[in-house]
């Protein structure tokens, strides 16, 4: 039982997603109680913001549920807009971040287009290119010893001919980090590229689902970039996945025409007023961010101690190579019959020989790193 997987079925269908397995799947599956289950897989947090049960546990709900949200969210966007230091009119509010990666696809990307995606990266920017009836191109990163960087070169040769570029920004599965320079550099030469060619240029889309465990952000670039789209989301750090809230940012130019796919009311009343309040009271985020950072060195030292690569990473989650896809797939069992959801890859993957492992409480760690420990002792 793989917890997630792209399947590709006909070279004349899209990529489909395969979602997670649930807790009570998991449970029923293995015999386990339920409450035994924690997940590794799905890079959230353990440590919801108070705040949330106290707005919660206020009630005055009654009168709002009834209703739909204001149209334009425009507290919500507000809220964002201040918190990423630009204004609102360069924010556009999505139900997660990927449906803002919908909107983004739905904006820029034509029927028969190319998409250039440096892999491994987030499975949805395939998915999402291939329901449009475009291409994904794929562009293999550096190695493990360069840090997973993109390939700058290869993906702006790539771009040449595409119409948009997905990046994420630090990059999921492989939790690094690009380095210093190395987006402005593709958007530059992206740019260059198109005034030769006489065309516009590609349109880059960053995911920066993971940027609030780094502090730092390409929103800056926008102001030189106008084909640059910022995806932000408080699904990670926030620790508010289940809410379901993210956001494009970019110039008003480029908002208005992302603008034109947005569904009505995909954000939910109570996701937009906890959401607007978390943004403007970042506390619990950064608090959640530090306990992330505090704990993360250990995570990785332990499972090095335990005998297994753990590559280094400045998000919630790290990435460990197996040594083989068969070990991955016997890891991810052995883990799962007690309990431990971890993040696989399907077969022809770039990271099919590794699990990616949250982050999470030190205590649910320590059970992890039991369960590894065993596994890599042989333990049936």
């Amino acid at each position: 039982m793989s917890p997630t997987a792209v399947t590709f079925t006909t070279p004349n269908q899209p990529a489909s997603y395969s979602w997670e397995a649930t807790d009570e799947g998991v449970a029923a599956r293995y015999a386990l109680p339920i409450e035994q289950v924690v997940r590794f897989d799905l890079n959230t947090s353990p440590t919801p913001p108070a705040a949330l049960a106290e707005m919660l546990a206020a009630g005055q709900w009654e009168t709002v549920l009834s209703e739909y949200p204001p149209g334009d969210y425009r507290k919500l966007a507000e809220a964002a807009a201040a918190r990423y230091g630009v204004a609102p009119s360069e924010v556009v509010p999505g139900a997660g971040a990927d449906e803002i990666l919908d909107l983004c696809a739905k904006a820029f990307l034509p029927f028969g287009g190319r998409a250039v995606i440096p892999v491994p990266s987030y499975a949805m920017y395939r998915v999402d290119t291939e329901q449009r009836g475009a291409t994904a191109v794929l562009v293999p990163r550096l190695p493990a010893d360069q840090g997973f960087a993109m390939d700058v070169p290869a993906v702006r040769a790539a771009a040449r001919d595409a119409s948009l570029v997905w990046l994420c920004n630090p990059n999921n599965p492989t939790g690094a980090e690009e380095p210093e320079g190395a987006i402005e550099a593709l958007l530059a030469g992206i740019a260059a590229d198109a005034a030769d060619d006489g065309r516009e240029p590609a349109w880059v889309i960053v995911d920066e689902a993971y940027a609030e465990f780094t502090g730092r952000s390409v929103v800056p670039l926008r102001v030189r970039f106008p084909n640059l789209v910022v995806v932000r989301t408080v699904s990670k750090a926030y620790a508010l996945a289940g809410l379901r809230v993210g956001f494009a940012v970019a110039t008003p130019a480029t908002i208005d025409r992302i603008a034109l796919y947005r569904p009505p009311g995909s954000i939910g009343t109570i996701s937009v007023t906890v959401v607007e309040r978390m943004l403007r009271e970042p506390e619990a985020m950064l608090a959640n961010v530090a306990r992330v950072e505090a704990e993360r060195p250990r995570l990785i030292a332990a499972l090095g101690a335990a005998g297994f690569r753990a590559y280094p990473s400045v998000t919630c989650f790290v990435l460990v190579d197996m040594g083989s896809t068969d070990l991955a797939a016997a890891g991810a069992e052995f883990l799962m019959r007690r309990g431990i959801v971890p993040r696989t890859f399907p077969q022809g993957h770039l990271a099919a020989h590794c699990l990616r492992l949250t982050v999470r409480a030190p205590g649910e760690n320590d059970r992890l790193l039991q369960a590894m420990t065993a596994f890599a002792g042989g333990a049936a």
